[in-house]
C-alpha cells in the first residue's frame, strides 16, 4: 500500500514528498526498488543520497558531488541536473527549524521558487525528504505531500529472522517449530526492522540458541521502545483475575472477549472490542482490573498519562497524543489504560489552553471511533459527572460498568485473598485459622468498607502481631476494623451523587445475586442499601 502511494506521488510529479521515519536503510531501499523499475514510474529515476556532512552522493556509482554540503547549494544541484533523477534527503528538516520555529527563510524561499520548475520541467525530479519528524513551515504547507512510513510487517520481521538464522549457522535454532517461529515474530511486531533484529540477535547470544523461551526478551526490548516515548508507560503486572475480589458481571465480561483478536474470532464474524470505561468508588479495584487484564488477555498494558500529553510548544500537545496513539498501535494487539481519565479532561471548555484541551480529546474521540487497529482501551473514572458527554455516548466504549462498595460476599472474598496471601509464609500465620467462618464474620464487621480499606486492615492488623512478636489473632483484625473510619463515612454524597447517575447509565460490575442479597440484607435507609448500575449477568 506504502509502495503504490508513493509511486503514484512520484509519477504525480509531487515536487516534495516528506516521509517520516527512523528507518533510514528500509525507505531508501523502497525507493530504490520503486524509482528504478519503469514498472512503477513508467521512467526510471537515478537515485542521489544528500546529508549535511556528505552533501549529496551517487547512489549506484558512490560517487561524491562536491560543493553540495550546503542546503541551498544542495538545492541548486537538483535545479541543475538533467536526468530523470530522484533526490533523497536526510534530516533536511533542521533547516525548517525546531518546531516551526527560527526556520532557515532563505532555504525556504528556495524550495519555493524549485516548486513550479520541478512540475514543469521536461526532466522528471522529485526531492523525498526523509526524518523522525515531521516539521514542515507554514510557508511549504501547501507544496510538501506527507507520507507516514509504515513499521514492517509480519511477512518483513520473519524473513529478517530467517537471514540472521542464516547467517549464523552455529545458533542452534531446532527446538524453533514453525508456531514458535510466528509468535515470536509476532510480539516483535511494533518494532523497526533494526530493533527487531537487535532483539532476536539478544535473544540468540543470550543462551546461544533461539526458541520459544526467549519470547520475554523480545517483550522487554518492545518495553524499551515505550519507554522512549516518554508519554505512554509500559505496566508490568503480576496481578491475575483471582486477584480480583468481587466484581464477577465485569470478570465474566473480560472473560468472554478473550481472544478476541484471533483468527477463530475471525471465522465467527466477531468484532473486536473497543474498550470499556469503569467508574465507581474511589479503591474498589478499578485500577487493578486494567492490571489484571494483561495477565488475563496476555497482551501488553500501556499506560497514556494525559499529563505528560501537554506540553508548553504550540502544537506539540496534538502531537503528543498522535505519537502516543501511533505507538500503541504499533505494538497491538494491546491495551491502553488511561488512568482517572476525567482529571486529563477536566480542560475541556476553558479558554486557558486555547482550545488545546479540546483538540486533543477531539482527535481522540475520533480514533476511538474509527481505529481498526486491535488496541482496547480501559479507562477508569472515580467523578463521573466531569467527562463530556461525547464519550460516553455508545460506540465510544463497549460498555459502562459501575463499581460500588464491596457487598458482604464480595468483602468476605476480599479478606480472603489478603490473608491467604499475606499468612501464606509467615510467622504470624502460626496457629491462625483460615476459614470460611473467619471471613464471614470480618465481612459482616466490615459494612459499608472498600477494598483498599479492607487491605489496610490486614495489613495493620499484621503490624499488631510483628510489634509483639506473636501469631495474629481476630482481635488485632477486630480492633483495626473498630478504629477505620470507612471512606462511606467521609464521602457519603458523593457516592449516593455516584449512585445516582450510574442506577440507569451503566451496568455494575458485582454479579446480580449478590446485589440481590445484598439488599435484602441492609436497610433501606443505610448507604449501602442502593446499588448503582443495571444488575446485568455476561
Amino acid at each position: 500500500m506504502f509502495g503504490k502511494r508513493l509511486s503514484k506521488l512520484i509519477r504525480a510529479r509531487f515536487p516534495y514528498i516528506y516521509v517520516t521515519t527512523y528507518e533510514e536503510d528500509r525507505i531508501t531501499s523502497l525507493i530504490k526498488k520503486i524509482a528504478q523499475d519503469p514498472g512503477y514510474t513508467k521512467f526510471a529515476r537515478e537515485i542521489y543520497l544528500w546529508t549535511q556532512t556528505k552533501g549529496f552522493v551517487n547512489e549506484e556509482t558512490g560517487n561524491k558531488i562536491s560543493g553540495t554540503a550546503s542546503p541551498l547549494k544542495a538545492l541548486d544541484f537538483v535545479e541543475k541536473h538533467d536526468k530523470n533523477a530522484v533526490f533523497i534527503m536526510y534530516d533536511f528538516h533542521i533547516n525548517f527549524g525546531v518546531k516551526s520555529r527560527n526556520p532557515d527563510f532563505d532555504v525556504i524561499r528556495r524550495l519555493r521558487d524549485l516548486v513550479l520548475p520541478l512540475k514543469t520541467n521536461s526532466v522528471r525530479k522529485n526531492i523525498i525528504f526523509i526524518a523522525p519528524d515531521l516539521v514542515i513551515p507554514e510557508l511549504l504547507q501547501k507544496d510538501i505531500a506527507v507520507h507516514d512510513f509504515p513499521l514492517p510487517d509480519l511477512c518483513e520481521i520473519k524473513a529478517k529472522l530467517d537471514e540472521i538464522i542464516t547467517q549464523n549457522t552455529h545458533i542452534k535454532s531446532d527446538r524453533l517449530t514453525p508456531e514458535d517461529k510466528d509468535k515470536l515474530c509476532k510480539a516483535a511486531m511494533g518494532l523497526t526492522l533494526q530493533e527487531a533484529e537487535n532483539a532476536f540477535a539478544l535473544a540468540m547470544v543470550n543462551d546461544g540458541q533461539i526458541s520459544i523461551e526467549d519470547l520475554k526478551i523480545i517483550l522487554d526490548e518492545k518495553m524499551q521502545v515505550i519507554k522512549k516515548t516518554g508519554i505512554l508507560e509500559f505496566v508490568k503486572s503480576d496481578y491475575g483475575i483471582n486477584d480480583i475480589g468481587g466484581l464477577e458481571n465485569l470478570k465474566n465480561w473480560l472473560k468472554k472477549r478473550n481472544n478476541a483478536w484471533s483468527e477463530k474470532a475471525k471465522s465467527y464474524c466477531v468484532p473486536a472490542p473497543k474498550g470499556i470505561l469503569i467508574t465507581g468508588v474511589p479503591g474498589c479495584g478499578k485500577s487493578l482490573t486494567a492490571k489484571a487484564m494483561s495477565k488475563i488477555w496476555q497482551l501488553p498494558l500501556l499506560r497514556l498519562d494525559l499529563g505528560k500529553i501537554f506540553s508548553g510548544l504550540v502544537g506539540s500537545s496534538e502531537e503528543n497524543m498522535r505519537r502516543a496513539i501511533a505507538t500503541a498501535e504499533a505494538v497491538a494487539p494491546s491495551i491502553l489504560w488511561i488512568d482517572e481519565i476525567e482529571k486529563g479532561l477536566s480542560g475541556i471548555g476553558s479558554n486557558n489552553d486555547s482550545g488545546v484541551s479540546s483538540r486533543i480529546f477531539g482527535t481522540f474521540l475520533t480514533w476511538m471511533q474509527e481505529k481498526e487497529s486491535p488496541v482496547f482501551v480501559i479507562a477508569t473514572a472515580n467523578n463521573i459527572r466531569n467527562l463530556p458527554s461525547e464519550l460516553l455516548r455508545k460506540g465510544r466504549f463497549d460498555e459502562i460498568f459501575f463499581v460500588d462498595i464491596p457487598t458482604f460476599n464480595e468483602r468476605a472474598e476480599i479478606f480472603k485473598l489478603h490473608l491467604t496471601k499475606r499468612l501464606k509464609s509467615s510467622e504470624a500465620a502460626k496457629g491462625f485459622e483460615l476459614n470460611n467462618n473467619l471471613f464471614t464474620k470480618l465481612a459482616d464487621l466490615t459494612e459499608g468498607f472498600i477494598g483498599a480499606e479492607i487491605e489496610q486492615v490486614v495489613i495493620s492488623a499484621l503490624y499488631e502481631a510483628f510489634f509483639e512478636n506473636r501469631t495474629l489473632e481476630f482481635k488485632d483484625l477486630e480492633k483495626t476494623i473498630s478504629n477505620t473510619v470507612a471512606l462511606v463515612t467521609t464521602q457519603q454524597e458523593q457516592i449516593l451523587a455516584l449512585r445516582e447517575w450510574a442506577n440507569v447509565r451503566a451496568v455494575a460490575a458485582a454479579k446480580k445475586e449478590d446485589l440481590t442479597s445484598y439488599l435484602h440484607e441492609t436497610e433501606p435507609e443505610n448507604i449501602t442499601s442502593g446499588r448503582g448500575g443495571r444488575a446485568l449477568d455476561f
